[in-house]
């Protein structure tokens, strides 16, 4: 599926990945591939993503390594919209 992160500044990330975990007011969730449609608010936490992820040199310090070989950023808050199999997180 495609992931676009974008924020106030720029699109921090646009790629193909595997799977995208998010925090959700209600909780944490994942998005896999073919998810049914979805729009969420996003709370503080972490965005993490599973997949073969390039980051652009200019936002690599916003993007940390996770434990499982996840590539992880931090958020304050944000919305996601699952559709088509398009994931686009729209992260403060």
């Amino acid at each position: 599926m495609y992931l676009e992160i974008v924020s106030p500044e720029a699109t921090l990330f646009a790629g193909e990945v595997v799977s995208v975990t998010v925090p959700g007011i209600n909780g944490e969730f994942q998005i896999l591939s073919n998810h049914a449609p979805i729009v969420s608010l996003l709370q503080n936490g972490n965005v993490r993503i599973q997949g073969n992820v390039t980051v652009d040199e200019a936002f690599e310090s916003k993007f940390s390594k996770g434990s499982n070989g996840e590539t992880v950023l931090a958020i304050s808050s944000g919305t996601i919209e699952m559709k088509d199999n398009k994931v686009i997180v729209l992260a403060d």
